[in-house]
């Protein structure tokens, strides 16, 4: 970010010129993980410096330690470091503690998407509430593509799924997104009835296998004796999750654990009734357009679920007040909101 002459502003978007490691060959990833440090400490600073920037945003918790005549300002998602270390290897925690949290101490200003993430982050780091600034996330923009959306049948045929019968969840099956509890809801749902009814949990497992929850999801629908009813999707195209997201019945979020949760707005964006776990930051994103249920409480969880599978007016009435709150989260005020905070600092 540079601030120029009157009230303009310009944006350089500093990259690296090397191909960034994807795959999970562990001494490549060791590799990229120093090469990353690297250029965030080194690389980085001189970049901003020979564009002679104001202000070096990043969009992670690493920003410079050096300042060269600029400031800085990171973004804060969450404090699941701190909360959940055992879920990180030492590779990560080590310059997280040494780089990242001094670095942000010594920065102006630090986003948070919520103001439970705001709340835990002071809590956990002892950055001042004061440096520490709310601001909300958009959707997800999906590709919604009317010839793409041609494909939908291939798909549900692929996964044997109907359209407006499935029960979905969105996301990495990360241990905190708490998916057995899920399972075992929907089991009790099904024990009543719903011959037809799905789940489907769209999103892949997490590499890193501390943080997986892939056995004990595996082992839960194996015990549930629900098999064909519970649809692992893998990993899927922003064109497939929107589709998926076009022809739910409802969306379930049970995490235990969230920082801000994108999927309750891409719900909303698709007129889906959604239900959320009752903890951290998704009723604060959820608003009064959510129907809450405690995420450790199985019978809890399923008697919403059908409370809102069985009413249909209920349905339509948490879909129209999604609309409604969907209104107040867009990435173009995002934007703005971070404009703002880029011109306090110059």
């Amino acid at each position: 970010f540079k601030k120029m002459n009157g009230n303009g502003v310009q944006f350089h978007f500093l990259d690296t010129d090397f191909p960034v490691y994807t795959g999970n060959k562990k001494i490549f990833k060791l590799i990229e993980h120093a090469r990353y440090q690297l250029w965030k400490q080194l690389i980085l600073p001189i970049k901003a410096f020979s564009k002679n920037c104001n202000v070096v945003f990043c969009t992670d918790n690493f920003v410079p330690l050096i300042h060269l005549g600029y400031k800085t300002i990171p973004v804060f998602l969450d404090a699941f470091f701190f909360e959940n270390p055992e879920n990180y290897g030492r590779l990560w925690l080590w310059p997280y503690k040494k780089t990242a949290i001094p670095a942000a101490k010594r920065s102006p200003f630090i986003v948070t998407p919520t103001q439970y993430a705001k709340d835990q982050i002071a809590r956990y780091t002892g950055i001042a509430e004061k440096k520490l600034v709310v601001i909300y996330e958009g959707p997800k923009d999906l590709n919604t593509d009317h010839e793409v959306f041609g494909e939908a049948e291939k798909l549900f045929k692929a996964f044997s799924i109907k359209q407006s019968d499935y029960i979905l969840h969105v996301g990495t099956l990360f241990k905190r997104k708490n998916i057995p509890a899920l399972i075992n809801a929907f089991k009790q749902i099904k024990a009543s009835g719903y011959p037809e009814l799905k789940l489907v949990l769209a999103g892949s497992f997490p590499a890193n296998s501390q943080e997986s929850d892939q056995s004990l999801i595996i082992d839960t629908i194996e015990n549930s004796g629900l098999r064909d009813q519970v649809v692992l999707t893998g990993y899927l195209s922003d064109a497939e999750l929107a589709m998926l997201y076009k022809n739910a019945l409802m969306y379930v979020f049970p995490s235990i654990n969230e920082g801000f949760g994108i999927p309750i707005l891409e719900a909303f964006k698709y007129n889906l009734p959604v239900l959320v776990a009752n903890n951290t930051s998704l009723p604060e994103v959820g608003g009064d357009a959510v129907l809450q249920f405690n995420p450790f409480d199985i019978a809890d969880m399923s008697l919403k679920i059908k409370s809102v599978l069985d009413d249909e007016h209920l349905r339509k009435e948490m879909a129209d007040k999604g609309q409604q709150r969907l209104a107040g989260f867009s990435w173009e005020k995002a934007a703005l909101e971070l404009i703002e905070v880029f011109r306090k600092v110059v």
